[in-house]
């Protein structure tokens, strides 16, 4: 059984997955993530249509974001789990089309309106998994030899900027967060994908669309977070462990992390965060509790090794897992939408999840036999903290101690290449300002840059689910300045991985920013021509050599 997928950066040969993928998605979970976005599409189409007619359902939101975040990239591996949610998305589907039939017919517009729903509404799911495979090989990326390669290229683009969107979406939708621009712009974004008489313009623009949808979309998450818990602060984070039992949670969401501290308070277990979970230290409401130990690792794609024979409880809340190892596999877990077979997964039960079993497990396992701290980094500067020093970054800016600012951010990665961001941050001179996002900034943070002008020269602005924070700097120091944000003494230097960080470049091209440097390969899927459009009208560029790309970034610039 083949498979076709290059939603990620490091797909096969920088061309596309089509026996295994990279990540370890094997060719069943791709045929069955197909399927899933294709039953979905149908969800949209009826969803739009029942928002046209002012029918709104937030348990079909939730079951549409879900069912979007599932095929994004090293989230669920559990061809059980997939396939209970197609037949979920289909049951979902079926409800939306008999709630807009009944409202059709009491306006009196039910003569043909069952008719009037495309094909794709009217799609039923095969009962065996077998039935499910043949269904979901007849709509994957290659069941149109013949379309064009630039159409292709565009509804790609979309679909996963898309799935990025979804993705932040979801994580405010926990915290109870939601805006109607975000939700009618899922609907119509994945009906559109379902409409294949779109030409590129029309593609193009609903990409730009789904830029601007998804600056809603972070703004909310960024509200969620920070009327949960508070707005980061400036805190410095032990790395390693201490001794005694221990739980680590990896992965992006702080609901989850919350309620574990919860649960675990007084019993004797420390809590670390991995990954994108580090920024969570810099909250008010999370770091009170003391027994929020510190953190333990690096980025996402270093886990394998980094929890191998620990006697620690792993807890996996969104993205970024892969195969465990059989010296781990029996204390992980996974919770949300994230799956792999034969891992115990935490399901939630009106709104409260028991952590009990992982906190047994941590009990039994006793720990780590000593403490290990290697050192302690800075975190929690968002856009509150930042600001918060305005002034000082203005009049350093003015009196020419800062030069320039850098965004060296991203989705960190496996593939080789990757050093020429920590590369670039070492370099950059001492009086410019590196701010960073994402686990892209486990390549630079374990480095001392000292300050510049009494202010740290590396500032950590959060997860990737902190963008926003980025934006609202970027902005600010704009007006401050009094020019546009192209004219800032500011250079972005991307690293991309999955679908979150195309939404989030896709934002950057809505709000017209230019000269964006984006590496360490780019995207499988954007064709030639494609590329040539973003190239010209953006001035998207490639990585290249670290040097060169920052002495030219610093050269004075001629008019």
């Amino acid at each position: 059984m083949n498979m076709f997928c290059r939603q990620c950066e490091q797909t096969f040969r920088c061309q596309g997955c089509d026996k295994m993928g990279v990540c370890g998605k094997t060719p069943e979970v791709a045929t069955l993530q197909d399927l899933l976005i294709h039953a979905l599409k149908g969800l949209a189409v009826c969803g739009q249509a029942a928002r046209d007619i002012g029918l709104r359902d937030t348990r079909a939101d939730e079951i549409l974001m879900k069912g979007i975040f599932i095929t994004v990239t090293n989230v669920n591996f559990d061809p059980t789990a997939i396939e209970k949610h197609i037949h979920l998305v289909y049951q979902t589907k079926e409800k939306l089309k008999a709630d807009c039939l009944t409202a059709y017919q009491k306006q009196g517009k039910s003569s043909g309106a069952q008719q009037a729903f495309p094909k794709i509404v009217h799609w039923v799911p095969a009962e065996s998994l077998e039935g499910l495979l043949a269904q979901g090989r007849a709509v994957g990326l290659k069941s149109d030899p013949d379309l064009n390669e630039d159409i292709l290229s565009l509804r790609e683009i979309l679909l996963y900027g898309i799935k990025g969107m979804a993705s932040y979406a979801e994580h405010a939708f926990r915290l109870g967060e939601t805006s109607t621009s975000v939700t009618d712009f899922l609907y119509k974004g994945l009906a559109a994908l379902a409409d294949t008489s779109l030409n590129a313009d029309a593609l193009l623009s609903l990409v730009l669309q789904c830029g601007k949808a998804n600056l809603t979309c972070i703004e909310i998450l960024d509200k969620a977070h920070t009327d949960h818990y508070g707005h980061p602060e400036p805190t410095k984070v032990a790395i390693g462990h201490q001794a005694g039992p221990a739980i680590i949670v990896s992965g992006h969401d702080l609901l989850d992390l919350e309620n574990l501290l919860k649960q675990t308070e007084g019993k004797g277990v420390k809590i670390y965060t991995h990954g994108e979970m580090l920024p969570a230290h810099g909250y008010p409401q999370l770091k009170k509790n003391a027994h929020l130990a510190g953190h333990f690792g690096t980025a996402w794609q270093n886990q394998q090794d980094e929890f191998n024979n620990i006697p620690a409880v792993i807890l996996m809340t969104t993205n970024c897992i892969q195969e465990p190892r059989p010296s781990y596999s029996d204390r992980i877990y996974t919770t949300n939408v994230v799956g792999w077979p034969g891992v115990t997964h935490i399901l939630g039960k009106n709104g409260h999840k028991d952590f009990s079993p992982l906190i047994q497990k941590a009990l039994a396992l006793k720990g780590f036999q000593e403490n290990l701290v290697e050192q302690e980094i800075l975190v929690g500067f968002a856009h509150h903290a930042v600001l918060g020093i305005a002034d000082k970054i203005l009049d350093a800016v003015q009196a020419g101690k800062i030069r320039h600012f850098f965004l060296i951010g991203g989705c960190d990665g496996a593939k080789p290449g990757r050093n020429y961001f920590s590369q670039f941050a070492e370099s950059v001179p001492a009086d410019c300002v590196i701010l960073t996002l994402a686990c892209g900034k486990h390549r630079i943070n374990r480095h001392d840059y000292g300050d510049v002008a009494g202010i740290p020269r590396l500032l950590d602005c959060g997860q990737c689910n902190d963008a926003y924070s980025a934006i609202v700097i970027a902005q600010a120091l704009a007006k401050a300045l009094n020019c546009g944000i192209n004219d800032l003494p500011l250079s972005l230097i991307i690293s991309w991985y999955e679908q979150k960080a195309v939404a989030i470049l896709l934002t950057l091209l809505f709000l017209g920013i230019k000269n964006i440097h984006l590496g360490p390969s780019l995207p499988a899927f954007i064709s030639p021509n494609v590329l040539n459009i973003l190239a010209e009208k953006f001035q998207i560029k490639p990585t290249g050599n670290a040097q060169e790309d920052l002495s030219a970034l610093l050269a004075p610039q001629t008019t």
